[in-house]
C-alpha cells in the first residue's frame, strides 16, 4: 500500500473553490452549482469507458498494422486526439489481456471501475510492451496491441495472479484515457495529499469546462482522471477533513460522470457510478436523482420513484425531482388505460343473470300439469275396482 503524505491543505483547485457534497443539498436547475453538468438527453455520441461489446475474446480489428517494434504492432480500434504521451509521463489507461495462443483472459481493469496508472519509463518489466503501445497513443484513443513474450511475462511466467503461462505472447485490448506530462517523474504515489487533491480538482474543472463544450469525451476523460489520483488505497488512509476534501472532488467526478452516461443512455453504467457515492452517502440527492432517472429509463418505475422520494426528503421543494415523479404517475395512468383497453371485452359481454323466480312458477306449473294428467289416466280405473 502506497503511503500518503499528509500536510495542511490550504486550497483545493486552482480558484480554491470547494464543492462538498451535504445530505440536504438541493440539485435542481435553479440551485445547481455553474461546476455540475446538467443532464440532457438529446444529441448524445458515443464515447469511451466501457469494455468491448464482445466478451468471448480479443476483438478483431481491420485496421493497418502499425509495427512499433520487433515484438509489439498496433491495430486502432478508435482515433484519439492530441498529442502523444512523453517519457516520464504519466498515462491512466483500461486494458484487458489475453495470451495469445489460448485465448485465455488473463486481466481486465474495466471490471474494477478504477484506472491503471503507468509511468512511461519506470514501468514494471512485465509491462515493457504495454508501454511502447502507450507512448504510440494519443488520448482517448483505443487499440490492440500484440505483444511478443520476451516484453511481457517472460521465459518463465507468471503463476501467482494474473496466472500467465511461460513464453505466452500477449494480445492487449488498451485504452489511453489520457495522461500527465512528467515533472521529474514525478508519481502521484510520490504526491503529497495537498498535491494529488489539487491536480485531481484541476483535472474534475477542465472535465466540467469540456462538458459545456459538447466535448463529452474529453470530458469524462478528465473525471476518470481526477478519481485516478483518488484510488482505494489513498483514501483508505484520510481521515477528518482530509477524507472530506478528498470526498468534495471524487464524488462529484463520479456524479458528473453518471450525468455524461444517462446523456449516452449507458443506463446500468451510470447506476453504478451514482452506487459509488451513495455508499459513502445514502443521503446524496443528486446521486438519489441520477440514479433514479436512469433506472426510469430502464423501466424500473418501482425502484425509480423509491430514488425520487428519498430524494425529495432532502430536497422537497426540487423542480427536478417533483417533475420526475409526475412523469412516473403519469406513465402509470397511461399503462392503466392500455391494460384497461386490452383487457376490455377480452373474454365477451358479460353474462345477464337467471331470473330465479320465473323459472320456478314455470317448474310449478309443469308438476301441476303432470298432476292432473296422471289423476286423469289412472283416478277413474281406481274408483271402478274399488
Amino acid at each position: 500500500m502506497e503511503e500518503v503524505q499528509q500536510q495542511p491543505i490550504q486550497s483545493v483547485g486552482e480558484d480554491g473553490e470547494k464543492e462538498m457534497m451535504s445530505n440536504g443539498s438541493s440539485m435542481t436547475h435553479e440551485t445547481q452549482q455553474d461546476d455540475e453538468p446538467e443532464i440532457v438527453m438529446e444529441g448524445s455520441s458515443f464515447v469511451h469507458g466501457g469494455a468491448s461489446e464482445d466478451d468471448k475474446g480479443p476483438p478483431k480489428v481491420d485496421s493497418q498494422v502499425e509495427v512499433l517494434h520487433e515484438k509489439v504492432t498496433k491495430q486502432i480500434i478508435k482515433e484519439g486526439h492530441g498529442v502523444k504521451p512523453s517519457k516520464y509521463s504519466t498515462c491512466f489507461l483500461h486494458y484487458k489481456a489475453w495470451t495469445e495462443s489460448t485465448q485465455h483472459k488473463f486481466e481486465d481493469t474495466w471490471q474494477e471501475l478504477q484506472l491503471v496508472e503507468l509511468v512511461l519509463g519506470k514501468e514494471k518489466k512485465e509491462m515493457a510492451g504495454l508501454a511502447i503501445g502507450l507512448s504510440s497513443m494519443k488520448s482517448g484513443e483505443r487499440a490492440v496491441l500484440h505483444v511478443g513474450w520476451e516484453l511481457g511475462y517472460g521465459e518463465e511466467g507468471n503463476f501467482s495472479f494474473p496466472n500467465v503461462p511461460p513464453k505466452a505472447d500477449i494480445i492487449y485490448e488498451v485504452e489511453l484515457i489520457g495522461f500527465d506530462e512528467t515533472k521529474e517523474g514525478k508519481a502521484r504515489s510520490d504526491m503529497t495529499v495537498e498535491e494529488r487533491i489539487s491536480a485531481a480538482d484541476r483535472r474534475r474543472m477542465d472535465g466540467n469546462s469540456l462538458f459545456k463544450e459538447e466535448k463529452s469525451e474529453e470530458a469524462m476523460q478528465q473525471y476518470e482522471m481526477a478519481i485516478a489520483y483518488m484510488n482505494d488505497d489513498f483514501m483508505f488512509q484520510l481521515y477528518g477533513k482530509y477524507q472530506d476534501m478528498a470526498l468534495g472532488v471524487k464524488n462529484p467526478c463520479h456524479l458528473n460522470i453518471a450525468a455524461c452516461l444517462i446523456k449516452l443512455k449507458r443506463y446500468e453504467e451510470a447506476i453504478a457510478q451514482c452506487a459509488i457515492v451513495l455508499a459513502e452517502d445514502q443521503n446524496n440527492v443528486k446521486a438519489l436523482f441520477r440514479r433514479g432517472k436512469a433506472r426510469s429509463e430502464l423501466g424500473q418505475t418501482d425502484a425509480a420513484r423509491e430514488d425520487f422520494l428519498k430524494a425529495r426528503k432532502f430536497a422537497p421543494e426540487d423542480k427536478a425531482i417533483l417533475k420526475e415523479l409526475r412523469v412516473l404517475d403519469e406513465d402509470d395512468k397511461i399503462v392503466y388505460q392500455k391494460q384497461k383497453e386490452l383487457y376490455k371485452g377480452l373474454f365477451g359481454p358479460r353474462p345477464q343473470p337467471k331470473d330465479t323466480k320465473r323459472v320456478t312458477n314455470w317448474l310449478v306449473l309443469v308438476w301441476q300439469w303432470l298432476v292432473l294428467l296422471f289423476y286423469r289416466l289412472f283416478g277413474g280405473k281406481m274408483v271402478k275396482t274399488e
